[in-house]
């Protein structure tokens, strides 16, 4: 055995959250800038994984403009994450199956929104999605995703010690 890993063994291993990406969010930054900004899906992945990091999560993200492969990663997401964000994108007002497959994994879910959906054209106030998660933060831009982090980092043990409700929160 090497010391590497003698040394290291009492250390807690970082928590995996998944972070789905819907429909046309890869058009980050040049599509509709007025509405959902101009930083790049890549930039603000990046950005996730860094505020990961701080709060002792490992953060896998997942883009797809296909309803099946956004179940799939759901589905996928059951043997080795502990939670999930989401943007659904348009899928929010329409995917009963993606609905579905959130409701099936058994993993805290927190939907994220860019824009301000409730300000919006009126068949994007409803999400299909919403029911089914912990919680929905929207209209805070890029910013939204970092909230929603921070949201499901609260919902999950802690790798430190501690966990959901440790910092003076009921625990349910």
């Amino acid at each position: 055995m090497s010391n590497d890993a003698d040394s290291t063994s009492h250390l807690p291993s970082l928590i995996s959250i998944l972070v789905l990406h819907g429909p046309n969010l890869n058009l980050l930054g040049t599509r509709e800038p007025q509405i959902y900004g101009a930083m790049t899906l890549a930039e603000i992945d990046a950005r996730l994984k860094a505020e990961g990091e701080k709060l002792g999560l490992t953060v896998q993200t997942f883009q797809s403009n296909h309803e099946g492969a956004l179940i799939d990663a759901l589905h996928d997401a059951r043997g080795w994450a502990a939670g999930v964000l989401i943007n659904p994108g348009g899928y929010t007002h329409t995917s009963v199956a993606l609905r579905d497959a959130i409701s099936a994994i058994g993993l805290p879910v927190v939907e994220v929104h860019l824009s301000n959906t409730e300000a919006r054209e009126e068949f994007r106030q409803r999400s299909l999605i919403a029911p089914v998660c912990k919680g929905t933060i929207r209209g805070f831009g890029w910013r939204s995703y970092l909230l929603g982090l921070h949201a499901l980092a609260g919902l999950l043990p802690s790798p430190f010690g501690g966990g959901a409700g440790s910092e003076g929160e009921p625990q349910s």
